[in-house]
């Protein structure tokens, strides 16, 4: 399963330099290659992928789509390692964009990710797939990533640090900030595939499973994983105290519910008798890592 997960990536490491031009203005264009195109999981996109596959049996379609999605993480990250955010000098093992090129090219980077991505849904999705199944997915895109998805859940970060909130507020920053590229990747990969609602509805709650035990996995790693490792600066949630799922239920209960969250999301797929090795294995492999296995 590594070696498919491997070469998977390579395919969208490929793709994604194919999809990012070297022209005027150099410069932005060097910013943004530097951090899409550094060492990363690429589990978002990869998600794409195997939802795509699940109901097709091939995955080249949604190339586009899974591209796109990376390319907003990778926007994502620039802005969060900047000064005026987590302020992080490194990201997935080198220096962070704001480190390399200014922290106004940095922001200009992340801003070209952002209005760069839709385009590429919109140009490169081949033409058998239906406009109207590419407008829709476009819209659940800019759901996800914006004021009503990951924006939204950055800002009740923001407003949320060194104070106490309640339960829900705290899931909201979770499920949003993070959880809601992973509902998105799992739903749009079979939105492209046009999967029944039956069979979508079961990949986008897997998705918005997984992306909350993804964050409480994140969380753990942060408490108890070294930079070597991490390929950033660990303890950094807790020096800026930020509410993660550690801080407020601990590293053990936080364990438990990862645990109880990856056997849900593993649930759901054999309930809907929806067969994929793969994102069994990738729900196994959060509670591993922290498990140090």
């Amino acid at each position: 399963m590594e070696k498919y997960l491997e070469n998977l990536k390579n395919i969208i490491e490929n793709k994604l330099n194919e999809y990012l031009p070297e022209i005027f203005p150099e410069e932005i264009w060097k910013a943004v290659r530097y951090s899409v195109l550094s060492e990363g999981k690429r589990l978002r996109p990869i998600l794409v992928l195997e939802a795509f596959k699940i109901c097709t049996g091939k995955f080249e379609e949604a190339l586009p789509t899974a591209c796109a999605l990376e390319m907003i993480h990778c926007y994502s990250l620039i802005h969060d390692d900047l000064p005026c955010m987590d302020n992080d000098n490194f990201r997935r093992g080198k220096l962070t964009n704001h480190k390399v090129f200014g922290e106004g090219m940095a922001v200009l980077a992340g801003d070209a990710l952002l209005s760069y991505a839709p385009q590429i849904i919109l140009q490169k999705t081949p033409s058998n797939i239906p406009k109207e199944t590419v407008f829709n997915v476009l819209n659940e895109f800019y759901n996800a990533i914006g004021p009503m998805g990951m924006l939204g859940g950055q800002v009740v970060d923001i407003l949320s640090e060194n104070k106490e909130i309640d339960i829900p507020t705290f899931e909201y920053i979770h499920t949003h900030k993070t959880g809601k590229l992973f509902e998105f990747a799992l739903k749009s990969g079979a939105m492209l595939a046009g999967a029944s609602e039956k069979k979508l509805n079961a990949l986008s709650e897997y998705g918005k499973i997984l992306g909350y035990a993804f964050q409480i996995a994140d969380d753990i790693l942060d408490e108890i994983s070294t930079f070597e490792k991490l390929g950033k600066t660990p303890h950094k949630d807790a020096k800026a105290k930020k509410n993660t799922h550690t801080s407020i239920f601990g590293i053990e209960n936080s364990k438990s519910e990862l645990l109880i969250l990856c056997d849900k999301a593993k649930t759901i797929l054999k309930l809907e008798n929806i067969e994929s090795p793969l994102l069994c294995y990738i729900a196994q492999r959060l509670t591993d890592k922290v498990k140090g296995e």
